[in-house]
């Protein structure tokens, strides 16, 4: 990805509201892994709303730090569109 915070953030900025895959270092050899939407940007800050079936809580956020040391690793998801019935 981008090598400064500022790349990050425009990079972040033109992804809001895309579904995405976030996998972070949840301490102690663990990784968290989570789906949501990239919600908002803030000056030093990202926010992702989480899927509720999944997660107990509705949103998290982290900083672009988090991103540049790899602490955090966004994957958008492409969305696929439904083909009707009958065209397949």
């Amino acid at each position: 990805m981008a090598k400064t915070l500022a790349e990050i953030k425009s990079a972040l900025d033109d992804q809001i509201g895309k579904r995405l895959k976030l996998i972070a270092n949840g301490g102690r050899r663990k990784t968290v892994e989570r789906h949501g939407v990239l919600a908002e940007t803030y000056p030093s800050v990202f926010i992702v709303a989480l899927d509720q079936d999944e997660n107990a809580f509705e949103r998290v956020s982290y900083s672009y730090a988090d991103i540049l040391t790899e602490t955090v690793e966004l994957n958008f998801i492409e969305e696929k569109k439904a083909v009707p019935a009958n065209e397949q």
